[in-house]
């Protein structure tokens, strides 16, 4: 009888197994379909893109890619993009985390309310005004002006983050090293940022993608000096067709090293919060 009950649970549990994998795939397939078509799409010819029904089955060519970083000098676009992403995120870390640690640490949430109120606002309130600025001290079209308008985008998210970061920091911490010697100045840098790792990984991995992907900014503050990755792929679209390979194959070269950043830092992200809870 034991052993009848025990071989109906596990054949029970199997089934269920079976039916809550069914339901992720499910709940996945929404989301994973778009990459998949946008991937396979850059190695179709146009024929084989456009054609009804979709072919799946069809020879890879890279030529889409060739056309990309031969014709139109995706290079540059890639170059501007990451100089621009890297700079608005590491200026936006060295402004933001001592904001976030001075807001969380002397309860300041009238600051709070308004870097929230920041991060809600759309970016395009701030777009008209920027672009008169701009235009009025000779800045259009360089890597200035794109960098601190990326920062409207990315700054109020470091500090958000990293205000909730640093409101889960022991203070007795700090108050050991007050009691050792150390500045408020010295504190900050010698005991908090060290063991808030994950909090600020986080944060500049967000912050660089929000930076990478942004089109708005980009759009009317650059010319071709200085365009950016999301306004390249524009190149590939005319009045008289699109051209979806080369369109294809701009968005996976686009949305890679967002894929790839995040696979690689997610590991270290949650090896780091096991790790800081330890040492905490």
């Amino acid at each position: 009888m034991k052993m009848q009950m025990k071989a109906g649970k596990r054949q029970k549990d199997f089934w269920f197994n079976v039916g809550w994998y069914i339901l992720i795939i499910l709940v996945m397939i929404p989301f994973i379909f778009p990459l998949v078509w946008i991937i396979t799409s850059a190695f179709k010819i146009q024929a084989d893109i456009t054609a009804i029904p979709p072919k799946w089955l069809f020879t890879p060519t890279v030529v889409n890619f060739k056309r990309v970083f031969m014709e139109q000098d995706f290079g540059r676009f890639l170059w501007n993009s990451t100089v621009v992403a890297v700079a608005a995120t590491l200026v936006s870390l060295v402004i933001g985390l001592p904001a976030a640690y001075s807001i969380s640490r002397y309860k300041q949430n009238f600051l709070g309310i308004f870097v929230l109120t920041a991060r809600l606002m759309p970016g395009i309130s701030f777009l008209v005004p920027w672009y008169i600025l701009f235009s009025k001290i000779k800045l259009i079209d360089t890597y200035t002006a794109l960098i601190a308008s990326h920062m409207l985008v990315v700054l109020p998210l470091i500090v958000w983050i990293m205000i909730n970061y640093f409101d889960g920091v022991p203070q007795e911490l700090e108050e050991s090293a007050r009691v050792d010697g150390c500045n408020i100045q010295n504190a900050f840098l010698r005991i908090i940022l060290p063991i808030s790792g994950p909090g600020i990984l986080t944060a500049t991995t967000l912050s660089f993608l929000f930076s990478w992907n942004n089109f708005m900014f980009s759009l009317v503050l650059s010319t071709y000096r200085t365009k950016t990755l999301p306004i390249g792929i524009y190149n590939f679209v005319s009045y008289a067709e699109v051209n979806w390979g080369s369109v294809m194959a701009a968005a996976v070269i686009i949305i890679a090293p967002a894929i790839i950043l995040t696979m690689f830092f997610q590991r270290y992200i949650i090896k780091g919060l096991t790790v800081g809870a330890v040492k905490g």
